[in-house]
């Protein structure tokens, strides 16, 4: 039976207004695995305006508020205004050019980016070719690393510009690159990761598996499985108090992007109210300077496990063992597909009816039901 928006959104609302999830589906005969999706997609919060907004419309709110609070900051610093001459908005841009983002600068003074670009590294003299080439060169280099989110290597932009007709080699790429500044993450994960090892030693969880509330500590892992000769990763994020797996993705790589996207999604759909602890390995997408400054945005405290002591993060370990033993290595899949889909089945088993001994044996959606409704009573009192 198919549904309509509004009756999606009817069902949801069910849920916020009390009842419980197998209650709504054995009754309307829907799958949780589908409600579980309505809920990520259709879940509302009212805030403190009143204004009704999903998971979804909240992060792109609060990302569109802080860019146009970066730009609101870039026409307060600088002298100019957007109907200001070119050359003057340029001259400004160029004074602020790394303190804020090459987006930010042209959308706040309303230049395009190769308009900018041309001017940071154009050569001043102009006079050789081989200059004014090299210079273009760096226009183009710096816009498609830009727009690969500050990811890509010289190999990559190297084949970029061959496929755009550009004759140049990675070498001198590279060299370009140097001067530049600029260069892939994989060539600073490990410089970020040998910092911060030497640097710091954050286990703030200590093994306290237990705490007092949801969404005060949620711990995560990445680990690699092999289907059809392909190497697949799934990064889980997991609510320590009721042992949930909060958020999950599946990626051909291991990278920071797979490990951001998981965060924000479980962040998206949880909403944390009060302080939040993040808790992993040492593993290098955990601590990425994307990563590390992303939590910190977010205002979370991130906490990591000692060098080469897997048991600070058994939670985790946990979840990948059972997945491994009670799915995938279980089940004899027909596609990526079929794969795809019965990890989905069982991550939704696993929250709604396998009962866990650490949660005396309720399962994970009874465990954050049961402190709700209390939570629910002793405010009414």
């Amino acid at each position: 039976m198919k549904y309509t928006k509004e009756e999606k959104i009817a069902f949801v609302k069910r849920y916020q207004d009390g009842e419980t999830v197998i209650s709504i589906c054995n009754e309307s005969k829907i799958p949780r695995s589908t409600f579980y999706h309505w809920m990520q997609e259709y879940q509302q919060t009212v805030t403190n305006t009143g204004t009704v907004v999903t998971p979804q419309e909240f992060l792109y709110l609060k990302r569109r508020i802080s860019k146009l609070e970066d730009m609101i900051q870039v026409l307060k610093t600088v002298s100019c205004t957007v109907s200001s001459p070119l050359q003057e908005k340029l001259k400004a841009m160029e004074s602020l050019y790394g303190q804020f983002s090459v987006h930010t600068l042209c959308d706040a003074l309303e230049v395009s980016r190769g308009t900018f670009y041309n001017h940071i590294f154009r050569n001043k003299k102009g006079d050789t070719l081989a200059a004014k080439r090299r210079a273009e060169l760096k226009t183009q280099i710096q816009s498609i690393y830009d727009d690969s989110g500050q990811i890509y290597g010289a190999g990559k932009i190297t084949a970029i510009l061959q496929n755009q007709g550009v004759k140049t080699s990675k070498k001198y790429v590279s060299q370009l690159m140097k001067e530049l500044g600029i260069s892939s993450v994989s060539t600073t994960a490990k410089k970020e990761y040998k910092k911060w090892e030497k640097g710091q030693n954050r286990n703030f969880l200590q093994q306290q598996f237990q705490t007092e509330r949801p969404n005060q500590v949620w711990v995560s892992d990445i680990t690699v499985f092999k289907f059809h000769n392909k190497y697949y990763y799934l990064c889980v994020i997991i609510d320590l108090f009721s042992r949930k797996v909060i958020s999950y993705r599946i990626s051909h790589k291991s990278s920071t992007q797979l490990l951001t996207k998981t965060f924000k999604q479980a962040y998206a759909d949880r909403q944390p109210k009060a302080e939040l602890m993040f808790h992993s390995d040492r593993g290098t997408q955990y601590m990425s300077h994307t990563f590390v400054h992303l939590l910190e945005d977010f205002g979370v405290e991130q906490s990591f496990s000692r060098t080469a002591c897997p048991h600070d993060n058994a939670v985790s370990e946990a979840f990948f063992s059972v997945l491994k033993k009670e799915e995938l290595y279980r089940r004899h899949y027909t596609s990526e597909t079929d794969m795809i889909k019965g990890i989905a089945r069982f991550i939704a088993f696993y929250n709604t009816e396998r009962p866990h001994s650490t949660l005396k044996y309720k399962t994970p959606e009874q465990a954050e039901q049961d402190y709700w409704i209390k939570e629910k009573e002793s405010s009414s009192m």
